[in-house]
This record gives structure tokens, C-alpha cells and sequence, in this order.
């Protein structure tokens, strides 16, 4: 393919509270982009306060995609997340728009990027066979059985990890071949026609961790836990119910635990999620602009120069 032919892409990546919303906003103003989601809570529609999501100002000045558009009874995988995400890329080129990613989910980033593993589709009946034997036995019991066949990939997963245990385990019933084997199968690469670029905001640790605890402050006061309230019932199991705070303000709204003693938590999560995040980018991507700082107006001029001069000259 000629470069000429290839579409611009830019992956605005960082931690948590790093300021990338902000900065995917900028960019869009300034290139006339689409925001696309890459976080794998901000696409639940029940959770935009807890997730942080673009408010509805934000989303009526630039098209924004793939944000809250499932409910928290589903389940978005990587895979079906790089599906949806290939969709809203032809899109943006078929508009003529700078396609913006944003997010810090590492999975999906992964999975644009360098594509996945053919990991084959799983029939109905086998995932639910596996999660019926996963509520009858508990995960521990399906985490040593999953050591005893894929003991890589049993090793690599926390024994109350009850989502990724099941999802190892459906995988060998339904190939007869362990996911650890899958996933050592070449990757099927970046999406064809496109020119991806990558920013990454990699802020100091004390300044993170400062606005990960101004964060959850601020969710609170904006309805956090109204929100929260209101999935009551959910299945604890499921991937949204494993966004930050959920765990600890359920207790609080239970009785169990004061206001600030849930806030306490769900910034100790916050930080540490972010700390595990830092680590994930250093060692996963080799970003081609890296902003060594939170996201600040004061850095546009030089990362829309990065824009221009790497990117929007692409076939000029």
C-alpha cells in the first residue's frame, strides 16, 4: 500500500486521572477528530460518573464513539472491543476525520496494535457449561483444574480471578489445546491502512496519585454513588462491576463501612491500578511522543507540531 493511502491515526494513551480526556479533546478541536473509546469501563452506559466519561457537553461539541454503548450485563472482550473499534476507524477515514483512540486499557491498545491471537469463536453451550461449573465449584476449584491442563496460563492468573479462569477453561474444553498455546500464535497485526502514532501521558507518581484522590472526591460529588446504588442486583462477577470503587462503595451503601472509609479504598485502588497501568506502558508501548507530566494546555503547541509534522503530512 502506498503511503499516501494510509489513514492517520492517533492513540492518545496514559494512567488513569493523567488528563487524557482533555488532551483527546484538544486534539479533535484542533484536526477536526472522533474520539474513539479504549477504555473498558467507559463503555458501559450505567457507569459514565464513576468511569470519568466525556459529559454530554464534550460529546455534543466532538463526535464520540464506543462510550457507554453496552449495559453492565454484557461482557466486552478485547477482541470484540478491536471489532467495534475497526468499524469506527473506516468510519472517521470514510468522513475524512482524524480517528482519535483514547484510553488506557492495555488489552485493547494491544489489540489495535498489534492485533490478536486467532483464538477461535467458543460455542454457547461450552462457555455455559464452564460458568455453570464455575458457580457450582468456585473459581479456586476451576483454577487448579485449568493448572493441571494449562499450567502457564494457570500460573499467570490470580485463583479468584473467576472471569479469566473460566475463559482459559473454555477455551481448552472447546480446541482441546491450552490458551497459553493460542496465545503464543503470531498476532494478526495493526489494522490494514492505517498510520498509527502514539501519546502517551506518563506523569510523575506523586502527582498522579494527588489526582487520583482529587478524582474520586470530585465522582462523589457529582452522584457516584446514586449511581452505584442503582446496580443493585448486578452480578458482582461481571467486567463492570469491576470498575474502581464499585467494590468498596457497595459496602458503604450496605452498612458496612463509613462514606470516608470507601473513599479511602477506592483511591487505594485507584493508585494502585494506575502504578500497575505506568508499568504496563513502559514496558508495552514505545510511544512516539511522550509527555512526561499531567496533561496540560501548555504542551498542545508541540504535540500538535508532533501531529502535523508525523502524521498529517502522510502523502503531501
Amino acid at each position: 500500500m502506498a503511503e499516501r493511502d494510509l489513514a492517520p491515526v492517533v492513540i492518545v494513551a496514559g494512567p488513569t486521572a493523567s488528563g487524557k480526556s482533555a488532551l483527546a479533546m484538544a486534539l479533535a478541536v484542533e484536526f477536526d477528530g472522533v474520539i474513539i473509546n479504549a477504555d473498558s469501563m467507559q463503555i458501559y452506559r450505567e457507569l459514565r460518573i464513576l468511569t470519568a466519561r466525556p459529559g454530554p457537553d464534550d460529546e455534543a461539541r466532538i463526535p464520540h464513539r464506543l462510550y457507554g454503548v453496552m449495559g453492565v450485563r454484557s461482557a466486552c472482550s478485547a477482541a470484540h472491543w478491536r471489532d467495534l473499534a475497526l468499524v469506527e476507524l473506516e468510519a472517521a477515514r470514510a468522513a475524512g476525520k482524524l480517528a482519535i483512540l483514547c484510553g488506557g486499557t492495555g488489552l485493547y491498545l494491544r489489540a489495535l496494535m498489534r492485533g490478536l491471537s486467532p483464538v477461535p469463536e467458543i460455542d454457547g453451550e461450552i462457555r455455559q457449561a464452564v460458568r455453570a461449573r464455575l458457580e457450582r465449584d468456585g473459581a479456586a476449584a476451576l483454577h487448579d483444574a485449568l493448572a493441571a491442563v494449562d499450567p502457564a496460563m494457570a500460573a499467570r492468573l490470580a485463583p479468584r480471578d473467576r472471569q479469566r479462569i473460566a475463559r482459559a477453561w473454555e477455551v481448552f474444553e472447546a480446541t482441546g489445546r491450552p490458551l497459553s498455546q493460542w496465545h503464543a500464535m503470531p498476532e494478526s497485526g495493526p489494522p490494514p491502512g492505517t498510520h498509527i502514532a502514539t501519546v502517551v501521558l506518563r506523569p510523575p507518581r506523586a502527582a498522579l496519585y494527588a489526582a487520583c484522590d482529587a478524582r474520586m472526591h470530585a465522582m462523589i460529588e457529582a452522584g457516584a454513588l446514586a449511581e452505584i446504588a442503582a446496580l443493585a442486583g448486578i452480578d458482582p462477577a461481571l467486567p463492570a462491576m469491576k470498575a474502581l470503587g464499585i467494590a468498596g462503595f457497595r459496602r458503604h451503601l450496605d452498612g458496612e463501612i463509613t462514606l470516608e472509609e470507601a473513599i479511602l479504598l477506592a483511591q487505594q485502588a485507584t493508585r494502585r491500578y494506575a502504578k500497575r497501568q505506568m508499568t504496563w506502558f513502559k514496558n508495552q508501548i514505545i510511544a512516539d511522543y511522550d509527555v512526561l507530566a499531567q496533561y496540560s494546555e501548555k504542551f498542545l503547541p508541540e504535540i500538535f507540531s508532533f501531529i502535523r509534522q508525523t502524521l498529517l503530512t502522510i502523502g503531501k
